[in-house]
Order: C-alpha cells, then sequence, then structure tokens
C-alpha cells in the first residue's frame, strides 16, 4: 500500500506531466511541513474537514494545485494585457487554512499571493506558517476583504468559499485591479450553472473542467470571471 508521501508525489508528478518542469523534492518537502502544521492546529482552529492526512492530501493540497495548468495560462493572458513588469499579484479571498494560496504559492514562487482572511485566529495560523515555511512570496492579511485589498490585484481566488451571487462578485472585484480576474474552484457543473445564471450580464464567464488526482470520479471546475 502506498505511503501518504508517495500519494502526494505521485499526485504531483500528474498535475506537473503537462507543464513546465518543477522542483517535486522542494515542493513535497514544503507540503509535507504545511501538511503538518494544518494537523498541529486543526483540532483548535477548525482549519479543514478530513477524517485523515491522506484525505487532507487528496481533498485539499491536490484539489488546490490541480488547477495549476489553467491559472498559468490565465496569468499569462493577463499579463499580456498589462504594460507593468511587476511580478503578477494574486489574492486568496477568506482564505482560510491558506487553500488554495499556500500550495499555489509553493508551486508558482515567481508570483506574489496574498492570503487575506477575516478570522484572526486562523490569520495568525497563516503567518506561522508563513515563516515555518519561509515563503517569501506571502503576505497575510487580516481582515475584510472589501476593506484590505482595493484595487491592487490581477487575480483572485477563492475555494469553498460562497456560492457565486451578484453582491459577492461585486466585492471580489473591488479587489481587482483593472484588466482583473477572479477564479473561483467550484465542483459539478449543474451547480454552478445555477449559480452564475444571474450573473452573465457584464460578465465573461468561462468555466473550464480539471481533474484531481485520486478523486477523478468528482466533477471539479474553475470558474473564470472577467468584467465587460
Amino acid at each position: 500500500m502506498e505511503t501518504d508521501n508517495e500519494i502526494l508525489k505521485a499526485g504531483l508528478e500528474k498535475i506537473f506531466r503537462a507543464g513546465p518542469p518543477q522542483d517535486i523534492d522542494n515542493i513535497l518537502a514544503k507540503l509535507n511541513r504545511y501538511l503538518d502544521e494544518i494537523e498541529l492546529f486543526n483540532e483548535a482552529y477548525g482549519l479543514v474537514k478530513a477524517g485523515s492526512r491522506r484525505e487532507l492530501i487528496i481533498r485539499h493540497i491536490l484539489d488546490s494545485i490541480a488547477p495549476l495548468g489553467i491559472i498559468s495560462r490565465l496569468l499569462s493572458e493577463l499579463r499580456a494585457t498589462d504594460d507593468s513588469a511587476e511580478t503578477p499579484k494574486i489574492a486568496d479571498a477568506g482564505s482560510g487554512a491558506g487553500l488554495p494560496g499556500i500550495p499555489l504559492a509553493i508551486a508558482l514562487p515567481s508570483c506574489d499571493f496574498t492570503l487575506i482572511e477575516r478570522m484572526g485566529r486562523r490569520a495568525g495560523f497563516l503567518w506561522n506558517t508563513k515563516a515555518a515555511l519561509g515563503l517569501s512570496n506571502i503576505t497575510v492579511e487580516e481582515g475584510e476583504l472589501e476593506k484590505t485589498a482595493a484595487g491592487r490585484f490581477r487575480l483572485v481566488f477563492f475555494r469553498a468559499f460562497k456560492p457565486l451571487e451578484p453582491k459577492l462578485l461585486k466585492t471580489l472585484f473591488t479587489a481587482c485591479a483593472e484588466g482583473g480576474a477572479i477564479a473561483a474552484y467550484k465542483g459539478r457543473r449543474e451547480k454552478i450553472e445555477q449559480e452564475t445564471s444571474t450573473l452573465k450580464a457584464g460578465c465573461k464567464l468561462e468555466t473550464v473542467p480539471y481533474n484531481v488526482p485520486f478523486l477523478e470520479e468528482e466533477q471539479r471546475h474553475l470558474v473564470i470571471i472577467k468584467q465587460l
């Protein structure tokens, strides 16, 4: 039977197969340290729902990194419309345990990530984890998204946050720089269509499927939203 670390490594290899070369050993080491931090503080802080480390790996870590190719393509598109030479600034709204922001920051060290979390204990966990993992491309901000992030980010993403609806979308777009985009981690297409049925006026929606290693039977989509 494969160990948890072997499951994590095999999942990463599947995700990175179609993308640029990655230092998997370095990524593995940081992700395992991150898993240790979650397991240490999860009971006290209620960070994630997971019955085992393996479930945490598949349903949270691999699920967070699985759409990496889609996100890389989107960032390339956003860079093409940006005349500045700045490092792409990305926000993780309602970061919680740092998902998907921390796994993505580990896989995309050339991008700057800001993890925005309104709950003080969870923000404290994020600060501690940033230091423990030595992640210099992460900033943690405690507070409400609309009060901390106005107009600063090329990409704002969220996972397991809230259903998409006009009020939430307006709040998320306040954090976007001009020409920026929102990326929402979502599940079944039918549910996405229900949620986005009231959003189509004034927005361009793209729903892109992706597979999570060892979770292929469950639908996953990244919903990309841009203002017209």
